[in-house]
C-alpha cells in the first residue's frame, strides 16, 4: 500500500513538474508570426509573360519555435492582381527569429499592364500581399491571416 502511494505521489509531481513547464513556456499565450513582404526578383521572362520570386520574412515572436506547414499569398500591384500561390512545403522559425520563404509566381504581360509601365517609368509601384500561414506549435496549430502593404522600388527593394 505505501508502494501505490509513493507511485501516485510521484506521477502527481511529474505531472506537476510537465504543466508548470509547459504554461511557462507558453506564459503569455501564442503570438502571431509576422509576415512581411521582402524582395520581388525576376526569374524568366517569355513572350507571353514571365516567372517572378516573391520573398517573404515570417518573424516568431514567441519564445519556441513555429514549424510552418502551410502558407497562401496574393500579390498585387497598385492594386492590380499580379498572382497568388499556395506553398505546403515545411518550413521552420526559430524563437524570436525570423526566416525567408521563397515563392514561385508567374504572370503575363497583360496582367501587369499600368503596374509594369509605372514601374519602367517612376522605377516604384506600391504593393500589397496577403494571405495565411499556418504554423504548428507544441501548444497546437494556428491558421492566421497577414496583409502588407508597402512600395517597390527597383532600386531599393521595397519600403513600408
Amino acid at each position: 500500500m505505501r508502494n501505490i502511494r509513493w507511485g501516485f505521489a510521484m506521477a502527481a509531481l511529474v505531472l506537476g513538474v510537465a504543466t508548470a513547464a509547459c504554461g511557462s513556456m507558453f506564459r503569455g499565450g501564442f503570438k502571431e508570426p509576422v509576415v512581411t513582404f521582402r524582395d520581388l526578383k525576376l526569374t524568366g521572362v517569355g513572350t507571353s509573360g514571365g516567372s517572378l520570386e516573391i520573398q517573404l520574412s515570417v518573424y516568431n515572436p514567441n519564445k519556441f519555435r513555429l514549424d510552418g506547414t502551410r502558407l497562401t499569398y496574393n500579390l498585387a500591384v497598385d492594386s492590380i492582381a499580379v498572382g497568388n500561390g499556395v506553398l505546403d512545403q515545411a518550413f521552420t522559425v526559430q524563437e524570436n527569429d525570423s526566416t525567408v520563404v521563397r515563392l514561385p509566381l508567374s504572370f503575363t504581360y497583360a496582367g501587369l499592364g499600368v503596374a509594369g509601365r509605372q514601374l519602367m517609368q517612376t522605377g516604384a509601384v506600391n504593393y500589397r500581399v496577403t494571405g495565411d500561414v499556418t504554423v504548428e506549435t507544441g501548444y497546437g496549430k494556428y491558421t492566421r491571416p497577414y496583409d502588407r502593404t508597402g512600395r517597390f522600388t527597383t532600386l531599393g527593394g521595397t519600403s513600408r
